[in-house]
């Protein structure tokens, strides 16, 4: 009983909503994938060719010699939910350790973009998920600092998680069967 116990307290498990968070967090990564690296399942032009992009906010993040504040604020959205999980999920963690998982996942995604061809290796990108990660991960700090009971905030998160969740998926199945009035193929 005592092995069980210290897995809880070393896991930090244990809380009935964890099912739940974790279980959200495997959806949000799942879309996350099929997104980032499946690009929804649509083939595009710029994935016949592999390319780099070290100069942070240059090259792709340009549109006629402008920067495309929407993609770069897309980039820095599509990576908050992960920073509030990573704040639920890894409550003893210090930030630093969260840090390096966020620029750790953000970092195989941009390789695996490259290796499988399907994207470029994009610097600005690296910096702006990472970003989102991090606004994520303060945003969880403060739900938690306010409503002052880390429980009371994972069920915060949940509830407001699986709204998000449950709209997102309405809004993947919408697009990808073209009822959502949007052509994106």
């Amino acid at each position: 009983m005592q092995e069980k116990e210290y897995r809880k307290k070393k896991l930090g498990a244990g809380h009935p909503g964890d099912v739940l968070t974790y279980g959200l967090f495997i959806i949000y990564l799942a879309a996350l994938v099929w997104i980032l690296l499946f690009k929804l399942g649509v083939q595009f032009d710029y994935m016949k060719t592999r390319s780099v992009n070290l100069i942070p906010f240059g090259g792709p993040s340009l549109s006629q010699g402008r920067i495309d504040w929407s993609e770069l604020i897309l980039n820095v959205v599509v990576f908050v939910p992960f920073g509030i999980y990573a704040g639920v999920i890894f409550k003893r963690w210090s930030a630093n350790k969260v840090l390096f998982l966020i620029l750790a996942l953000t970092l195989l995604i941009e390789s695996l973009q490259y290796i499988l061809k399907i994207g470029a290796f994009d610097v600005t990108d690296i910096l702006t998920n990472t970003t989102g990660g991090v606004l994520g991960w303060f945003l969880f700090q403060a739900i938690k600092r306010v409503i002052q009971d880390s429980t009371r905030a994972q069920n915060f998160v949940n509830i407001v998680a699986l709204i998000g969740t449950l709209l997102m998926i309405v809004l993947l199945v919408l697009l990808k069967t073209n009822n959502l009035g949007i052509r994106y193929q």
